[in-house]
């Protein structure tokens, strides 16, 4: 039979194996609230394909005031659980700082912070409008060695109405990290809108899950389905390089 006559293979995209951004340690923000409820996501995460999560809790001067010390107590005591119910997963623990004069100082001052891989240090910003030092903030940190990873950035609005601004942080260095609950439109369709338009740019480093709760691991199931989840496998994402 004719070359032309047979049938193309479909490309099996390579799976995400590692999480970068979830709240899985209890009682350390608004994510999971038990080791019991803790479990039930990470085997989710497991049937899903993962083999690494490294779990972000929150790092906010006027909310969550975690500390390195605190998220690493909580994230042995989970793994002893886990340990307990003979599951296994590779865990560990970075943070999500929150954009404040806290977490500038810290930067500034070179103190602790928890990364992960390569000096990759997660952070947000708020959603309305540009923070007025972000740009001083990103040289400060990259100067000090630090490799930023802006989290979500499909869900800030100074992003969506001016894609020129995602681009200079792009050529700033930043990574950017969607979230997987995105392509959903779970946070909004404008969101979902916006992760679209990163991936078809090929403007994005990491997958994350943000997951806080069984409801965020079934979106994620339910993203793995989709085109652009599909779409987003193409590109050169750095999950699996951690």
């Amino acid at each position: 039979m004719l070359n032309w006559f047979r049938k193309k293979k479909a490309i099996v995209q390579h799976p995400v194996w590692t999480d970068i951004h979830s709240h899985l340690l209890p009682g350390l923000d608004d994510g999971v609230k038990s080791f019991e409820d803790a479990e039930k996501i990470i085997l989710r995460f497991i049937a899903a394909g993962y083999k690494k999560l490294i779990t972000t809790p929150h790092i906010m001067s006027d909310a969550y005031r975690n500390t390195p010390e605190g998220i690493r107590t909580k994230l042995n005591e989970l793994k002893e659980y886990l340990h307990t119910k003979n599951i296994s997963i590779e865990l560990e623990a970075a943070a999500e700082y929150y954009l404040d004069e806290v977490f500038i100082k810290n930067v500034e001052q070179d103190r602790e912070l928890l990364t992960f891989g390569k000096r990759f240090l997660l952070f947000e910003t708020n959603f309305m409008t540009e923070p007025l030092h972000l740009k001083e903030f990103i040289f400060m940190a990259t100067t000090n060695g630090h490799q930023l990873v802006l989290a979500h950035p499909e869900r800030y609005i100074f992003l969506q109405n001016d894609f020129t601004k995602a681009e200079d942080l792009i050529n700033r260095g930043v990574y950017f990290q969607i979230n997987i609950a995105s392509l959903t439109g779970y946070y909004s369709r404008e969101a979902q809108r916006t992760a679209f338009k990163l991936i078809d740019k090929g403007w994005v480093h990491f997958l994350g899950s943000d997951c806080h709760s069984l409801q965020h691991i079934r979106l994620l199931e339910e993203a793995q389905a989709g085109r652009y989840y599909q779409k987003a496998l193409s590109l050169p994402l750095l999950n699996n390089t951690l």
